[in-house]
């Protein structure tokens, strides 16, 4: 396909969605809490088949973001995986700098204004399922060890079926409408901590630190340190980051424990935890979803 042609089809298929008005039609069998929206026509005609275009339902629900497209939306719309995603997910470069799973949303979200690196960590991880599934299906099947009998079993897990954690500003003390800083009293110290919820970017910002310090052989502050720097906007309205950083050395564990339990509690997300049920000897629990080699390479091993 020409580059011309390229670009036609790509202006036919946001003409074809702005006609929808926002409409969600049942098109052809999608994902569950991940809505297939029709193909546009254009595609149909220059391919020969249709052009998959998902809407995914974002945790955060927008309210968050105060600059548009981000600000209230409710879901973003994503094109399937097609071989050029499968390239991304091959390019050495970007999976040394820790930045593939990045480029691989960014590459399949439609509305290229949208700054992926914007997004909070529980929208970005929703986005990064849905891509996922649209490529290779809600079937996951990692290597866990069974803690009841130190075997390796397979982990049979349905993508499609994880629940959302949606944002609950019943629950939290929003700074103000459409920011991303809320305020929490600290039990010990009584102080008001204004923190936000992390994004992708900042996450792995800093794992690349702690990576490149690692290398250098040097020891890096604890993770919960580092975390709650990160997420500390203010305390009692001081947004000196020295003043911060040295607050989050010295404050009682108390303190810390319920900040960060105030954090994980309410943080909006696709909740990546799932039954296992070992063949080899019953033992049941709920475990973390491991994201290892095989979900994103799905005949990968381990």
């Amino acid at each position: 396909m020409s580059e011309e042609e390229n670009r036609e089809l790509k202006n036919a298929i946001f003409a074809a969605r702005a006609a929808e008005n926002g409409g969600m039609p049942t098109g052809k069998q999608g994902v569950p809490g991940i809505p297939t929206m029709s193909a546009a026509q254009a595609a149909s005609q220059q391919l020969g088949f249709d052009l998959e275009v998902h809407s995914v339902p974002l945790p955060s629900k927008g309210l968050i973001y105060n600059v548009p497209p981000l600000a209230g939306a409710e879901e973003i719309a994503i094109k399937a995986m097609t071989p050029r995603e499968e390239d991304i997910l091959m390019n050495q470069s970007l999976i040394k700098k820790g930045t593939v799973i990045t480029e691989l949303i960014k590459s399949c979200v439609i509305d290229k204004t949208i700054d992926v690196n914007d997004l909070i960590s529980g929208d970005r991880n929703m986005l990064m399922v849905a891509v996922r599934i649209t490529g290779y299906s809600g079937k996951y099947t990692p290597r866990v060890k069974c803690r009841g009998c130190d075997t390796e079993q397979d982990f049979e897990v349905d993508l499609e079926s994880l629940p959302i954690k949606e944002l609950d500003l019943e629950r939290l003390h929003q700074a103000a409408p459409g920011h991303n800083a809320f305020n929490f009293v600290l039990p010990k110290t009584k102080k008001t901590v204004t923190f936000k919820f992390m994004t992708g970017k900042e996450e792995e910002k800093i794992v690349q630190e702690v990576e490149a310090k690692r290398k250098r052989g040097i020891v890096s502050e604890s993770a919960v340190t580092t975390k709650l720097m990160s997420s500390i906007l203010a305390v009692d309205n001081n947004s000196d980051r020295n003043y911060i950083n040295k607050f989050c050395q010295f404050m009682p564990a108390m303190d810390s424990l319920a900040l960060r339990k105030e954090i994980d509690d309410n943080e909006p997300n696709i909740d990546m935890h799932s039954e296992f049920t070992c063949p080899n000897c019953g033992h049941g629990e709920v475990l973390g979803i491991p994201l290892g080699a095989t979900f994103f390479w799905p005949n990968a091993r381990g």
